[in-house]
């Protein structure tokens, strides 16, 4: 590769921000809405707690928590109050000169039962003008049709994604919102982080977790449905906009051997076959890869395909690959006396030539680029970074100011790598950091885990003025949009 020829960033590049409406919105049985999965994840310190707790939802903690008063004991149903404050968010966040806002859409709130003959209306108006406020800030809107937040009847009625009924159920959730936003949202997410169902199937496909031997046969089926569902929104969305753009999106976990003796680097292989392409291998060829047919075989896993299913997955390729990129991993054979750390939904080798955040996550910038490298090479689409920060424990001070240098550091060596994928010749076409205002952590439910832009008073119990503060890394983001990346 040319070191020496740094390409700028395209003129038409999308600069972003990305939140959920699960960690965001609060209100969460306000105008009809009902419960969802992701309000049932108590808050834990990530920086202590080294458990993978929080992905191991049981039916007897469902039942807890549906029936527990003490919303406090659950920070997302509380949210940064968005549901309330978005016209002021958006107004604030569109000051840093983004062009595209990505956030998610809450089946819970558009169909609060299973019955998809009746849309919550007060729900679609609340869209309505989230988009619309979008809009006239000159933001496009990239909506996530799913996004870690399955509601709780879909549990309760069919038992999660590995009943075949809940594709027509997405499907009709899809309709509603591709009809509706018809020429106004261009650019959709079926659903976040797909391949995240590996290893938090309780948030991803509603499947609880039990010790049971046809665990695993339940989170593969219930990917492939999502597999067909992700394909039948591809075909809807272009049935009903032909200039609708639908991306897969993966979070991706970038591993690299431990040494480099060949069984540690065969070991690193196959992970990042399961947990890197796995889904975007289906997704994007229409066909099951060998490695996961072997997997099956070797794991005693039989799914129901029928042929119509990977029929339509083949001639319903997205359109563009969407990525999460926070950190990366060293992977070993095995890796008993090892030290370890957490990352994102488990927990991982230390790499010793690497630095840590507060919660463990390891900062590897020149991974950024070497993601996006292989991304391209297998896929030859268009890539989209939909999310790429930096979760810290911001002080306000005493002048109200927070100087989150740390968090600039972060951005700026990652976009820089951005940059150089570009430069390789890489189609990158945007990148959306997570998040432009702190919102409730996905994996700890916890509000001092802060990625934002914009500092919000609030504490982990949900407590404080509530009241918004720009970053330091606000105005650095600003500036960097104004330049469209030439002040790297």
């Amino acid at each position: 590769m040319n070191e020496n020829r740094i390409k700028p960033f395209p003129h038409d590049f999308l600069w972003g921000g990305s939140i959920a409406a699960c960690q965001s919105e609060g209100a969460w049985d306000e105008d009809d809405k009902t419960l969802t999965i992701s309000e049932v994840f108590q808050s834990i310190d990530g920086r202590k707690e080294k458990r993978r707790r929080q992905a191991m939802i049981t039916k007897e903690m469902l039942e807890k928590a549906r029936i527990d008063k003490n919303i406090l004991n659950y920070p997302k149903r509380i949210g940064i109050d968005f549901y309330h404050t978005y016209k002021d968010d958006i107004k604030l966040i569109a000051e840093t000169g983004m062009n595209l806002f990505r956030f998610s859409i809450s089946w819970a709130r558009v169909f609060p039962t299973s019955n998809c003959l009746v849309s919550n209306e007060k729900a679609l108006a609340y869209y309505d003008d989230v988009i619309e406020q979008c809009l006239n800030h000159h933001m496009e809107p990239l909506v996530t049709i799913s996004h870690f937040d399955l509601p709780v009847y879909i549990i309760d009625e069919f038992g999660g994604w590995d009943n075949r009924k809940v594709i027509d159920l997405y499907l009709s959730f899809c309709e509603v919102l591709f009809e509706r936003y018809k020429g106004k949202v261009k650019y959709w997410i079926p659903f976040n982080e797909i391949n995240m169902s590996v290893k938090a199937a309780q948030k991803t496909l509603g499947i609880l977790y039990e010790e049971s031997d046809n665990y695993k046969q339940r989170i593969f089926q219930a990917l492939h449905h999502q597999f067909v569902a992700s394909a039948q929104a591809v075909k809807l969305a272009h049935r009903i906009d032909q200039d609708n753009q639908v991306g897969a999106m993966i979070g991706s976990f970038v591993v690299y051997p431990l040494t480099p003796k060949p069984v540690d680097v065969f070991a690193t292989m196959n992970e990042e076959l399961l947990r890197n392409y796995y889904c975007l291998d289906v997704l994007c060829s229409g066909s099951y890869p060998y490695y996961m047919l072997s997997y099956f075989e070797n794991n005693h896993i039989t799914l129901n395909i029928n042929e119509e299913d990977m029929t339509c997955i083949k001639e319903n390729s997205c359109d563009f690959v969407g990525t999460s990129y926070y950190s990366s991993s060293v992977f070993a054979e095995n890796n008993d006396h090892l030290e370890l750390t957490s990352a994102n939904v488990s927990l991982v080798i230390q790499n010793p030539y690497l630095e840590s955040s507060e919660w463990g996550w390891q900062v590897d910038p020149l991974g950024m680029r070497y993601l996006l490298n292989k991304l391209f090479d297998r896929y030859h689409k268009p890539l989209f970074i939909l999310e790429n920060g930096l979760g810290y424990k911001d002080q306000l001070d005493r002048d109200e100011k927070i100087h989150d240098e740390y968090r600039i550091e972060y951005l700026k060596k990652h976009i820089t790598e951005v940059r150089n994928a570009i430069s390789d010749g890489i189609d990158v076409r945007c990148y959306a950091l997570w998040t432009p205002i702190d919102i409730i952590s996905s994996g700890t439910s916890e509000m001092n885990k802060r990625y934002g832009l914009i500092y919000v008073d609030q504490n982990n119990a949900g407590e404080g003025s509530k009241k918004r503060y720009k970053k330091d890394s606000f105005y650095w983001y600003q500036e960097l949009i104004k330049t469209n990346g030439g002040c790297l």
